[in-house]
């Protein structure tokens, strides 16, 4: 059944799940990974150490992500863990035979930002062991991430790293922050570029680089490679100084 329509952002519905880690450092790469993705609630069900979330070095491996760090809960239980959600995802690279349905993490992603009433949450399972079947059969879906058949085995964190990158990849598409790296500038009009190529003729004329009275496909030629550039009016306008130059210099001799 379709969810109620919210306005609210998959960054605050979605919820990343570890059961059982054994590793304090795989945490801090988890609090990490997820925080680099925009995304912040992190709930350990059991870790093998109970003050994993503090350990120097869970705080080594996140990196500065210690605020997700601090604000992990700590529960004894999947039902606790998933409190509040009305959607689950288990990742698990061993498939079941009796098991959810089984997505990849891109149709997941792509779920979660189309039904924006699922408050939702990934469960990663013991680095060793992983989920068991008990936690997997309380979830609708079971993720299943697409590697080498060969070699499918992903650390904890890396796992969770493919899980958030394609969770926000859904939600907020290829928009990046307007930067100055990358500068545009305004794309010159067709009647400047019309005039740049006259004067680029006449340069080329000028220093007998181009026959005006046998001149082939040469302006042509010129043509199509400056129409794939998508000129800028401050290019048109260096090109026609190169051409002044030239024309000015030819004119000297």
């Amino acid at each position: 059944m379709m969810q109620p329509q919210t306005d609210t952002p998959l960054f605050n519905r979605l919820r990343f799940v570890l059961v059982e880690t054994s590793r304090p450092g795989n945490i801090g790469a988890t609090a990490r990974a997820i925080k680099n993705m925009g995304f912040t609630e992190l709930v350990l069900v059991n870790p093998r150490f109970p003050d994993a979330a503090l350990q120097e070095e869970a705080v080594a491996f996140a990196s500065g992500a210690q605020d997700i760090l601090q604000s992990a809960r700590i529960v004894s239980s999947i039902e606790e863990a998933l409190l509040d959600c009305n959607f689950a995802a288990a990742v698990t690279a061993r498939l079941r035979e009796f098991s959810p349905p089984v997505i990849s993490p891109r149709a997941l992603a792509t779920r979660l930002v189309e039904e924006s009433g699922l408050r939702a949450a990934v469960v990663f399972g013991n680095e060793r062991f992983g989920l068991p079947n008990e936690i997997v059969e309380k979830c609708n879906v079971l993720i299943n991430i697409p590697a080498n058949p060969d070699y499918s085995s992903l650390n904890l964190a890396q796992a969770v790293q493919v899980l958030a990158y394609e969770a926000r990849m859904a939600a907020v598409g290829e928009t990046r922050a307007v930067t100055d790296i990358g500068f545009q500038g305004e794309a010159a009009s067709m009647a400047q570029i019309d005039g740049m190529y006259a004067h680029l003729e006449q340069a080329l004329v000028a220093i007998d680089f181009l026959d005006a009275n046998n001149p082939k496909k040469l302006m042509p030629r010129l043509k199509r490679l400056f129409s794939r550039t998508q000129l800028e009016t401050e290019e048109v306008n260096i090109l026609r100084g190169i051409a002044k130059q030239i024309l000015e210099q030819k004119n000297k001799d």
